[in-house]
């Protein structure tokens, strides 16, 4: 309490005058440029030398898978807005020029870093260690024979090349596709194509390289010596055009706008609208091409024309292109390049012959994971699957993943005469087609299916199983941080709590009909839900520590999410932290607050952790003058969290959990090995132990666990 009294003091004595929030773009940070910021903190892992070299591979493969996102979602939204006109300032006070200003200063050097990292250090590394991606021009006459065997074979049929004349227009450039361009030209005294002088004139041509080919093609059985598809194609392409002349090949690559729009108000059927719209994503606008550095300069300037892209669109990459296609090489049986497996465990409470529903009645169960095992969760639907007193099983599933048991699970419930119900969140970005796959095969197996709302996506984890015991129907709830996904569960960090709390029953009830009808339910017992409760009820406590921090009360605020881009969360983080409130912030992306301004945010600390696992986990815990509250669900604290999804917030209660919660958070907040801290201008450090301090990696030390 000390910390806050403190801050209390200062303030009532006029020191420091509160800053005036009437305007708070100031104090905000931009979206993008933070989320960048959160990027670079991936490059930094994949830089650490102490991280076993596939897994600095993995980092660099998860900053381009991102980066690829961010500008299919986020920069192509800009673009849009600037190309329309529009000069509405984003919450910080940034136009849409100015941000696609400044977005392109930041990537600049990021992708430079990357490309710096996995050509000096990442490459030579795997080297060294006896996995080779070695140019083409560096085999023995024996390898290229071997490969040049292969080409003929296995790549060769699958090429078609495409050239530029009056009567073969440019071709569609698919997203994110790699594609090789070269120039060629006939053969002197075979010359067909002539320019107005009678020279022979060479001509554009782009090879697309298959998406279904390996990018790494093994020099031999061995499988540790590799060569880039594109090399091997770039020294074959004479076999291509016989008796013409082909120039030097090069790669790109071109980004489209993926964020494509339904108007759902006007939809009919809108698993229909959502296909017609996953078809139209194909054709989105250019908004980004990536060359390989030696591309002529030339050659660049016909590829920004034909694509309508500009200057300012283009990035030079030193090294191959598309390095999320290089972790195949994860795939190699080397464990000692890679982190120590992890060995998942069931939470305490879980273990013994009990069923799972007699554990859950006897008190809730909170599971961790990866650090738990996720079997926890199917292990608590197959039970509901074969139990006969379960009448009813209810879900939401918002990413389920290709294999995913669980929907098979929900198909045979049906067979075993029970009531199911599934929302198959069908506008859940990049998972659709998946989505709308695994929708149509529960329907057709006799699960009610429902699609969502109009306006809102389904965003909330949780699943309610009805369950007839003696005179009553009691309602088990799996309310969770994360999917229903369990291959993911093996490498994000997330919670699930376990209940059979009456009210919390009863809300679950309430969600599920407002989800599958027309019910417009606004009051919860105790569930926070979003768009009906969850901005105000979040507010609400902020401001509570705020009251028990000026009445001298114990106060404090700890939060762990995913991003913290709310203006008005941020401006009750500031009003608590003018109060005297201490705020501890463990946000792993976007964070739009800034910490530590004088008269504003001095009692407020932003950290993050980036790891071997992505963090994923959503924990808020207010002190409460000493009557402690701690809060786990599915939303993070963003505009279209609160406003345009379905989230949910749901009270842990059982002390013993509550204070696990607790202590996750202490742990976080003490880590000084992963950890970054969020600076008042906007960049991050990393927070070192003192010589002679204990190192504490939190997701290790759960793993110790």
């Amino acid at each position: 309490m000390k910390r806050n009294t403190q801050a209390a003091r200062k303030n009532n004595e006029g020191d420091s005058l509160p800053v005036d929030l009437s305007d708070i773009s100031s104090f905000l940070f931009n979206r993008e440029l933070s989320l960048l910021e959160f990027y670079h903190r991936l490059l930094e892992e994949a830089a650490d030398e102490s991280e076993p070299v596939l897994e600095r591979l993995k980092f660099l493969s998860i900053f381009s898978s991102n980066l690829d996102e961010f500008f299919m979602i986020r920069v192509s939204g800009l673009k849009e807005t600037f190309e329309e006109g529009v000069t509405v300032p984003s919450p910080d006070g940034m136009t849409p020029e100015e941000q696609l200003k400044a977005i392109r200063e930041r990537v600049l050097p990021l992708v430079e870093e990357q490309s710096e990292c996995l050509t000096k250090e990442v490459l030579p590394e795997l080297e060294r260690e006896g996995i080779v991606i070695a140019p083409y021009d560096s085999l023995s006459e024996i390898e290229r024979a071997i490969l040049d065997k292969y080409f003929m074979r296995k790549v060769y049929p699958l090429l078609t090349p495409q050239a530029i004349d009056p009567g073969h227009p440019f071709p569609y450039i698919s997203a994110l596709s790699l594609n090789l361009a070269l120039m060629v030209g006939p053969v002197r005294g075979h010359g067909i194509t002539q320019s107005l002088t009678g020279s022979p004139v060479p001509r554009f041509t782009r090879i697309k390289i298959p998406p279904r080919v390996p990018r790494l093609v093994p020099v031999s059985k061995a499988g540790t010596k590799f060569v880039l598809i594109e090399e091997l194609i770039a020294a074959n392409v004479a076999a291509l055009f016989p008796r013409m002349h082909p120039g030097g090949c090069h790669t790109f690559r071109v980004t489209r706008d993926a964020d494509e729009e339904i108007r759902e108000d006007q939809a009919n059927d809108l698993l229909r609208s959502m296909e017609q719209a996953l078809r139209k994503r194909r054709f989105g606008s250019p908004v980004r091409l990536e060359v390989s550095k030696s591309m002529p300069e030339e050659m660049v300037k016909l590829l920004l024309d034909e694509l309508e892209l500009t200057e300012e669109d283009v990035y030079r990459i030193e090294g191959p292109l598309d390095v999320t296609r290089l972790m195949s090489l994860y795939d190699l049986e080397r464990p000692e390049l890679k982190d120590k497996p992890l060995k998942p465990i069931l939470p305490d409470r879980l273990r013994g012959k009990k069923s799972i529903f007699e554990q859950i009645r006897k008190h809730d169960v909170l599971v961790h994971h990866p650090y738990h095992a996720y079997d926890s969760v199917t292990k608590f639907l197959e039970s509901a699957v074969d139990d006969p007193d379960v009448v009813a099983i209810k879900i939401c599933l918002y990413r389920t993943g290709k294999n995913s048991p669980i929907p098979e699970m929900l198909v045979r419930a049906v067979e075993e005469g029970k009531q199911v119900t599934a929302l198959v969140e069908i506008k859940a970005r990049f998972d659709e087609e998946n989505n709308i796959e695994w929708a149509k095969h529960l329907e057709e197996s006799g699960v009610h299916v429902v699609y969502g709302l109009v306006g809102l996506k389904t965003h909330c984890k949780v699943a309610l199983v009805i369950r007839n015991e003696g005179d009553d129907l009691r309602r088990y709830v799996h309310v969770a941080t994360g999917n229903y996904n369990p291959a993911t569960s093996r490498f994000y960090t997330d919670l699930g709590l376990f209940t059979a709390n009456e009210e919390i029953g009863t809300d679950a009830i309430d969600l599920f009909n407002y989800l599958t009808g027309f019910s417009r339910q606004k009051e919860y017992r105790r569930l926070m839900v979003a768009p009906v409760n969850l901005r105000e009820s979040m507010i609400d406590l902020i401001r509570r520590e705020a009251a028990h921090a000026l009445e001298g009360r114990p106060a404090r605020i700890i939060v762990k999410n995913n991003r913290l881009a709310d203006p008005k969360i941020i401006a009750a983080l500031y009003e608590a932290s003018q109060a005297g409130v201490p705020i501890d912030l463990i946000v792993r992306g976007t964070c739009m607050l800034k910490p530590g301004v004088e008269g504003l945010s001095e009692n407020i600390t932003v950290r993050n952790v980036v790891g071997r696992f992505l963090e994923h986990s959503r924990i808020f815990y207010f002190m409460n003058g000493g009557e402690e509250e701690v809060y786990t669900g599915s939303a993070d604290w963003m505009p279209r969290n609160f406003d345009r999804r379905v989230e949910i917030i749901a009270p842990v209660d059982d002390p013993e959990l509550k204070s696990y919660l607790l202590d996750v958070l202490n742990v976080y907040l003490r880590d000084n090995v992963k950890a970054r801290r969020l600076l008042s201008d906007g960049r991050y450090e990393r927070i070192l132990g003192a010589p002679g301090e204990e190192r504490i990696d939190s997701q290790e030390f759960f793993i110790g666990d």
